[in-house]
């Protein structure tokens, strides 16, 4: 049975983009930051929440190098399609605006 994150599964994490694996081991590091102060003073409650934020920042680590290896395919981002579409729009209109104002000289 894993310990951690029921949200940071590695078959979860295959399907984030670099960016979000990176927000997402930031906010992991700052829980354990916290955890860790906490039971500095005495205040942590589960200890074992310790233990499965460390192997949440294990599983990132693991997914982003193996990603630099060529182990692990990084997921293909839809955003940029959508980006991609808008800009060709913005293409074919000055083409249009040009037409216009050749057909105006004509």
């Amino acid at each position: 049975m894993a310990i951690g994150s029921k949200e940071l599964r590695p078959t979860e994490l295959d399907t984030f983009e670099n960016e979000r694996l990176a927000d997402e081991l930031k906010k992991a590091k700052e829980e354990l930051f916290n955890l860790r102060f906490q039971s500095a003073t005495g205040q942590l409650e589960s200890h074992g929440r310790l233990r499965a934020v460390k192997r949440d920042i294990a599983r990132i680590y693991t997914v982003l190098r193996e990603r630099e290896l060529g182990i692990r395919a990084t997921p293909a981002p839809v955003e940029t399609a959508t980006k991609a579409k808008k800009t060709t729009k913005k293409a074919e209109k000055p083409a249009a605006s040009t037409e216009a104002e050749t057909a105006e000289e004509n």
